[in-house]
């Protein structure tokens, strides 16, 4: 690699809707004519993009993936360019991002409210498109956190005074979009005394039959007297014991 070669525009990152159409752009100066070529890397696999030999390379989003562009000059000297990342929203919601979009930031998706126990982890989670890719900075009781500056927000081991009011912003040269705030309650666990622990096994251990009641009276004295009562007791008895009852039959 030579210094006979200077990269004067980088490409960026960007984050959009699957779909989308854009150009990753990369200029270069150098002594001689200089030729690019592209490149893009899917998980673990990095390969030459065919017919990829401008400075700008035309894009539509259909997978996250990373590019860079190799710079070569007929002395056979060459450069690459910084590795962007196209991060690629596979699901917006409709009328994401307006029909007239200049690439500022747009939130899709929003952190919920947690409750986590004392020395838990906290996980704290956002995402906004943009062009170029926004950065975010989380707030806490609107402190800016300085080590959260990630979109996704991660605490190892909670403790009380982490809970609050948690947002994050995310911005890029266009603007800057804020998430909604959400609630975080950090809290110690609290256990039922010993004893309830102890009544709760035992009523827990104990109440595992099944056993029924029936109650077959032939006389009332404020109410019309059944036409057969032994026989209904007899047929639910067994409808019951089918069911795995302890059957208790009683008749006046």
């Amino acid at each position: 690699f030579s210094t006979a070669i200077a990269i004067t525009e980088q490409p960026v990152s960007v984050s959009v809707p699957v779909g989308y159409s854009f150009v990753l752009r990369c200029r270069a100066q150098g002594r001689t004519s200089l030729q690019y070529q592209w490149f893009c890397q899917y998980q673990s696999d990095c390969c030459l993009i065919p017919g990829a030999t401008n400075q700008d390379l035309p894009i539509i989003a259909e997978q996250t993936q990373l590019y860079t562009c190799r710079v070569n000059d007929l002395h056979r000297n060459a450069v690459f360019s910084d590795w962007v990342k196209v991060e690629v929203h596979q699901c917006v919601a409709r009328g994401l991002p307006p029909r007239l979009w200049r690439g500022e930031p747009v939130i899709v998706l929003n952190p919920s409210e947690q409750r986590v126990e004392v020395g838990q982890p906290l996980q704290l989670q956002c995402a906004a498109m943009g062009v170029p890719a926004p950065s975010y900075q989380w707030y806490r009781n609107g402190n800016l956190l300085e080590q959260q500056k990630r979109k996704k927000l991660w605490i190892t081991h909670a403790k009380v005074s982490d809970s609050g009011t948690y947002l994050c912003c995310a911005s890029n040269s266009h603007g800057e979009h804020w998430t909604n705030a959400v609630d975080v309650h950090i809290g110690e666990v609290i256990l039922p005394p010993a004893e309830h622990l102890q009544l709760f096994n035992l009523v827990f251990v104990l109440a595992t039959g099944k056993i029924a009641l029936l109650v077959g009276n032939n006389r009332y004295h404020h109410h019309p007297n059944l036409m057969a009562p032994v026989r209904d007791v007899f047929e639910l008895s067994r409808l019951l014991e089918h069911l795995g009852f302890q059957v208790v039959s009683l008749l006046d």
